[in-house]
């Protein structure tokens, strides 16, 4: 069977990466896919003696998505200093696949650019030094439809190979499970198999960020395991950014058992506060629309 396209040049280029002690900087979307793909990543070259740089989120709001020239501004000066030219080898995970612009200056400015994206090609590609992506021409892998986090741990095998402990598996396959399931991917061949299997252990998970969750009241209450993920992915999704950081990541890499139920906490205060206020101006937008109504009528 055909492998992804270009996967394997990908693990052979970050394995030469972390020989050669090279900066390495993980760009990854600030959606949970992106984010479980960049923590699937940046695990597995930590359990190979590597060390990452940096890793950046772009704020949708303020920068658009996919590999912004904030972003780059930002990481230029961050890894290099204000004038000093470097190199750096910057990954891109769920993203990158529509940045034509932005991969030429991100060149020009000294990273070596890896795209690794699921999602659909136009009619060109950026250019970047290597482009995973099973939609792009003369990918002859047969399942086209993997979240980014799936294809991050596809990537993992590779670059771990026989030091993939099994518990590092099944980690990494609960991320890529819960990251399939809020991508909404099709429950499908590989989709199917990733999520079932991640989704075994997941209530077992040795992750503090994921098992604080199961330790709370508030998710101890719902009868099934599909009602717990999908109430975890809505909170997962809720926006808040410290450093630079999303909350998904903040927790998700959290190695303390304390800190993840007061991230939780926040975030569900933060959920219920958004509530009351949509409900506040649902409410207002209602008044004075009857009030336009009945003023129109009269």
């Amino acid at each position: 069977m055909p492998e992804i396209k270009n996967l394997k040049k990908v693990a052979s280029r970050i394995l030469k990466a972390i020989k050669n002690k090279e900066r390495i900087v993980l760009y990854g979307d600030a959606d949970l896919d992106g984010v479980a793909a960049v923590i699937i990543v940046k695990e597995s070259i930590k359990n190979l003696g590597g060390e990452i740089s940096a890793v950046y989120f772009p704020d949708r709001e303020t920068e658009g998505y996919g590999i912004s020239e904030i972003g780059l501004d930002y990481l230029t000066r961050h890894l290099f200093g204000e004038k000093d030219a470097g190199h750096a080898l910057l990954v891109a995970l769920d993203c990158g696949i529509g940045n034509f612009k932005e991969v030429k200056i991100a060149k020009r400015l000294g990273f070596e650019v890896i795209i690794v994206d699921h999602h659909q090609v136009l009619d060109e590609l950026p250019e970047a030094e290597i482009i995973v992506d099973p939609k792009q021409k003369g990918d002859e892998y047969s399942f086209k439809e993997l979240a980014a986090a799936g294809i991050a741990f596809r990537l993992s095998e590779l670059l771990l190979k026989d030091k993939m402990t099994e518990t590092l598996r099944q980690n990494f396959l609960e991320l890529a499970a819960i990251a399939t399931i809020a991508d909404m991917m099709p429950q499908e061949s590989e989709n199917k198999i990733m999520t079932e299997e991640g989704l075994t252990s997941v209530e077992r998970s040795w992750r503090p960020g994921l098992k604080a969750f199961f330790e709370m009241e508030p998710f101890q209450s719902y009868e099934s395991l599909k009602m717990k993920v999908s109430k975890i992915i809505s909170i997962l999704n809720i926006r808040d950014v410290e450093n630079q950081l999303p909350a998904s990541f903040r927790l998700l890499t959290s190695t303390s058992s304390e800190e993840p139920k007061k991230l939780i906490r926040k975030l569900l205060e933060k959920k219920r506060n958004k509530k009351r206020n949509d409900k506040r101006n649902y409410s207002r937008s209602g008044r004075e629309n009857c009030q336009k109504i009945r003023t129109d009528y009269f």
